[in-house]
């Protein structure tokens, strides 16, 4: 199994460049089932879960053509079946995007059970209401889920989320746009992935409005068309890398950044005295000019702080003087990485929900593993200023959602290589 080394750096010093969005391309890849014809989508990532949702679409006929770097061409004109690859679903949770847009343009999907990261149940009850909202009957077994359209087609209807899920949300907006009559979801997510699914589906042909807002209304229209379409930067990649900058007191310029996006990122680093600010090139982070110190951070869906930096951090915070507290609000298994942080010499306790951190701690190499996507990035952090050698396993995990990981941070003086076992 692969691993990385990773060794106590020098203040990390350059610029990095933001790749396209993992929780943004995901979706638009499950949207161009919708079409007769081709899509295109540009500034695609090169990740593992970018590979697993192009094996799901390959397998339901659907043909797909690199035509450049980071370009990718989607032709849904021979789609050749409605049900997704069990092998490859159990995969990947983001999967469980298709079965919107199968439904809505076949009349049926059968979808298995997801898999994917650790972090929490999260159930895709949500979804099914949705669809059963527009008039579609769902078959629920221990392994699969089968939705059918009523003989007619979908219905629009007023469908209101018990929680803002960003994918039901976009589940059931891939269904809507080709039901009869209007839909509207209240309690939508606001995230800034559910405006970029929305503005490509518009650019399809589709009549949405109020994507990022609570409120979305959905104009039902008889087919979709082929569109062009580059994906939103990644917001979360931003966030790993300005703390990065922040936790080796380093000096990096970021590039292909929406400030908005990350609004909460930054006002919670400036409370700990790094200096964020945009300029003509990108965002500067800036931490070598002020004493850092403590925050509290509370994590809520967006527009409050992302739960996917939570633990990159709290990475952070164990390195800064004076205590903090972390309260996860989103995912109910996000603090696994405790443990691995404790093990490197952190002082983190945790209470159900909330972590007490006492911060100003040096921490030391380690063997530890990445549990999920998010806590290998904070392991990858804290090992950039822990002494000696930090050896992370599971690094799948941090594949799945980084563009090019080790050599972005090699690029700006990162002490880290990537072995094979």
């Amino acid at each position: 199994m692969a691993k990385f080394l990773v060794q106590k750096s020098e203040p990390l010093n350059g610029e990095v460049y933001i790749s396209g969005a993992k929780n943004a391309v995901l979706p638009l890849m499950a949207a161009s089932i919708l079409a007769g014809d081709k899509c295109t989508i540009m500034d695609v990532p090169d990740l593992r879960d970018v590979e697993v949702m192009k094996e799901i679409l390959t397998s339901l006929g659907m043909e797909i053509n690199q035509t450049q770097d980071s370009v990718l061409e989607f032709d849904g004109s021979n789609l050749a079946t409605n049900e997704a690859d069990y092998e490859l679903v159990r995969k990947m949770r983001a999967s469980f995007l298709v079965m919107g847009p199968l439904l809505a343009r076949t009349g049926r999907a059968k979808v298995h059970q997801p898999g994917g990261c650790t972090i929490g149940a999260r159930p895709i009850d949500l979804h099914l209401k949705g669809f059963e909202a527009l008039g579609a009957e769902v078959v629920s077994k221990d392994n699969y889920v089968e939705t059918i359209a009523p003989e007619g087609g979908l219905v629009g209807a007023s469908i209101y989320l018990d929680f803002p899920s960003v994918g039901a949300t976009e589940n059931i907006m891939m269904a809507a746009v080709l039901a009869h009559g209007t839909t509207y979801i209240e309690n939508a997510a606001e995230e800034p992935e559910i405006v970029d699914l929305a503005n490509f589906l518009n650019k399809m042909g589709a009549r949405l409005k109020g994507a990022g807002t609570d409120t979305i209304k959905i104009e039902g229209v008889e087919k979709l068309k082929g569109a062009e379409h580059t994906v939103i930067p990644d917001r979360i990649e931003a966030g790993t890398f300005m703390l990065a900058g922040a936790i080796t007191k380093g000096e990096i310029l970021i590039k292909n950044v929406v400030p908005d996006h990350v609004k909460p990122i930054t006002a919670k680093l400036r409370e700990c005295g790094v200096m964020v600010e945009m300029g003509d090139e990108g965002m500067y982070v800036v931490a070598d000019r002020n004493e850092l110190c403590s925050t509290d951070i509370k994590t809520l869906p967006y527009p409050g702080f992302p739960t996917d930096i939570q633990s990159p951090f709290m990475a952070f915070l164990t390195t800064v003087q004076g205590s903090s507290t972390v309260i996860e609000t989103v995912f109910e298994n996000r603090f696994m990485h405790v443990a691995e942080l404790n093990r490197m010499g952190a002082n983190i306790k945790t209470e159900g929900n909330k972590a007490l951190i006492q911060g100003g701690k040096s921490l030391e190499g380690a063997q530890v593993i990445a549990t999920d996507l998010r806590a290998g990035a904070a392991l990858v952090l804290a090992g950039l200023v822990a002494e000696g050698t930090t050896e992370i396993s599971e690094i799948y995990h941090i594949e799945r959602g980084y563009e090019k990981f080790v050599k972005k941070f090699k690029n700006l003086g990162a002490n880290i290589l990537r072995i094979d076992d």
